[in-house]
C-alpha cells in the first residue's frame, strides 16, 4: 500500500481571509520608498538637470526676473553663445546667469567708444543685448583680454546692467565652477521655450 507524506502539504485559504496588517513592514517599505526616490532625485539634480529661478534685470531682454529655467549639467562642455548658471569664486553661494562670449584661448577685446565685443579680432553679432557697453561700464579689467585655460568669458545680455567678466571680481569664469546650460524657459507660460531661436 502507497503512503503519502503529508509534511509538504500545501494548504489554501478563503480568498475573504486578509493575512493581519504589520505595521512595521508597511512603514518599512514607505520608508525605503522615499529613500530610494529621494537618492534618484538628488543624483538627477547633482548630474543631469535642475531648475533655477533669475533674480536681477542683468539678462533682458532674453531673460526677466522671476523666469524659471531648465538647466542641464550632463556632460556639458560650454560653447560661445550658451546661456550657463554658474559660482563666481568671490561669492560662491550666489549663482549667476550669463552668456558665454569666449572660451579658453579666445581674446575678448572691447572698442571704449561704441561698445562693440570682438572675439580673435571679429565683432560679434549680437542681436540679444539690450544696449552696446557704455563707456563707464567698461569694468575694470584690461583688453584686449587672453581667456585662461580651464575658464570662460561671459556678459550679460543687459551689458549696462551687469556684474560679469568685466569686473575683476568675477573675471574669466573657471569651468568647474559651471552648474549647466540654461536650454529653456518653463515660467512663465507665456514665453515657454527654448533661450536659442
Amino acid at each position: 500500500m502507497e503512503e503519502f507524506n503529508n509534511t509538504e502539504q500545501t494548504t489554501a485559504v478563503p480568498a475573504d481571509v486578509k493575512p493581519p496588517f504589520n505595521w512595521k513592514k508597511e512603514a518599512l517599505d514607505w520608508v525605503t520608498s522615499i529613500a530610494v526616490a529621494l537618492i534618484i532625485a538628488l543624483l538627477i539634480r547633482r548630474f543631469v538637470f535642475t531648475l533655477v529661478r533669475v533674480d536681477g534685470p542683468s539678462m533682458n531682454p532674453t531673460l526677466t526676473h522671476n523666469d524659471t529655467l531648465f538647466t542641464s549639467r550632463l556632460m556639458y562642455t560650454p560653447k560661445v553663445g550658451d546661456i550657463i548658471i554658474f559660482r563666481p569664486p568671490a561669492s560662491p553661494k550666489t549663482p549667476y546667469v550669463k552668456r558665454v562670449i569666449a572660451t579658453e584661448g579666445q581674446t575678448v577685446d572691447i572698442d571704449p567708444l561704441t561698445g562693440t565685443v570682438t572675439v580673435d579680432g571679429k565683432a560679434y553679432d549680437e542681436p540679444y543685448i539690450a544696449e552696446p557697453i557704455q563707456p563707464s561700464r567698461m569694468g575694470d579689467m584690461e583688453y584686449p583680454f587672453t581667456v585662461p585655460e580651464g575658464t570662460v568669458f561671459v556678459l550679460g545680455d543687459n551689458r549696462n546692467n551687469s556684474h560679469d567678466s568685466r569686473d575683476s571680481d568675477v573675471g574669466a569664469v573657471p569651468v568647474k565652477n559651471i552648474i549647466g546650460k540654461a536650454q529653456f524657459r518653463l515660467l512663465p507660460l507665456s514665453t515657454f521655450g527654448s533661450l536659442y531661436k
